[in-house]
């Protein structure tokens, strides 16, 4: 397969392309809880049946729309599971993550391929050429081989961390700011009032804020600590007058839904701005959704006119985001791919703050 059609693939037919990236949304999903069900029931035919069949169809969907690259990458995790149904190989922890991955990146690429967006941090040559090397292996092969595909790929070990839900020790508020403490311990009690809306957000606020705070002091704390955690605890709290159906939704969604949800930042930072001494939390939560290029909301917003600390909020909030996907998904939360993503996407954020946050995230998975 020529070299430049898996790192510069091209639309052929966007028709076709659009329904190959519909389909393979809702395929994605059940092909990560039929793993993590494999996982726990590795010789149940049916399921290795059925996940095999899914990967297999989305192949021959790719071939259709000639999306090269979606082939390049089903067809060596077709050969893995074929060998495993045949019980040439076990179907290891590691062999997991890499079938996973290769899918997350699969979902990124073709999304990034419609949207007009540049792939080259997803990293996809060092994947298909990793994925070409695991379906031939031998099966004492294949875990060393999964470990370097997933650093190549994600640049980080391949170690399943585990964040940290209590509550980080926090700089004490200046003295000229008295009401700071008790402003303080309101926000946190709307933060974890948002966080019981649903279980799948439980210990959310405190890993947000440690995150946030320690990216922050790796830094250098350019920002003040005090207004980021308040920011923490209200940048979405302007989801709770949202319809839960519209900010709790798990399928896809729709214009309206996009359109409504554009709404709760300039919510959470109203509250903020009202209070005296909070002006620059509030500029926090407005603009925490910005992105450097201009194709953020609300106000399209581009890099020098976005505050410092709504660029860390911003990473923080979105690496939160796709492990929530991630569980939505069936699957535990993956730190590991949840970093790989928030990298795999970084023009969607401020590249001072992409290594700082690397280095908390590598700190905790190295502990």
């Amino acid at each position: 397969m020529d070299v430049r059609t898996i790192i510069a693939p091209t639309i052929h037919d966007r028709d076709a392309l659009e329904e190959f990236a519909d389909v393979l949304s809702d395929r994605a999903p059940q092909i990560e809880r039929d793993v993590t069900r494999l996982r726990k029931a590795p010789e149940d035919s049916e399921l290795i049946a059925g996940l095999f069949r899914a990967i297999h169809n989305i192949k021959g969907d790719a071939a259709l729309c000639k999306f090269d690259l979606a082939v390049a990458i089903a067809h060596p995790i077709e050969s893995l599971l074929s060998r495993f149904r045949e019980g040439e190989i076990g179907f290891s922890e590691l062999l997991a993550e890499c079938v996973l991955l290769a899918i997350d990146r699969l979902e990124l690429a073709t999304d990034g391929l419609l949207g007009g967006k540049a792939l080259d941090n997803l990293r996809l040559l060092p994947l298909v050429n990793g994925l070409d090397r695991l379906a031939i292996a031998k099966e004492d092969e294949i875990d060393g081989l999964c470990r370097d595909l997933i650093e190549a790929v994600t640049g980080f070990p391949p170690v399943i961390a585990t964040l940290s839900s209590k509550a980080p020790k926090t700089k004490a508020p200046p003295a000229d700011q008295q009401a700071a403490p008790a402003d303080l311990q309101f926000f946190r009690s709307l933060a974890l009032q948002f966080e019981s809306r649903s279980p799948l957000f439980k210990g959310r606020t405190m890993r947000v804020l440690r995150l946030a705070l320690e990216t922050n002091k790796t830094a250098g704390s350019p920002v003040d600590a005090v207004q980021l955690e308040a920011a923490v605890y209200l940048h979405d709290i302007g989801m709770m007058l949202l319809p839960e159906s519209t900010w709790l939704k798990v399928g896809r969604m729709t214009d309206e839904d996009r359109a409504a949800l554009r709404n709760h930042p300039g919510y959470a930072a109203g509250l903020l701005q009202r209070i005296p001494g909070w002006q620059a939390a509030a500029e926090m939560v407005a603009q925490h959704h910005e992105a450097p290029d201009g194709g953020g909301y609300p106000n399209q917003l581009v890099g020098p006119q976005i505050c410092t600390g709504a660029k860390i909020l911003s990473i923080v909030d979105a690496f939160e985001a796709v492990m929530l996907k991630h569980i939505h998904r069936g699957k535990n939360r993956s730190v590991l791919r949840a970093i790989a993503e928030v990298n795999a996407c970084d023009n969607q954020f401020a590249p001072e703050w992409i290594a700082p946050f690397n280095a908390v995230i590598r700190k905790t998975i190295e502990a």
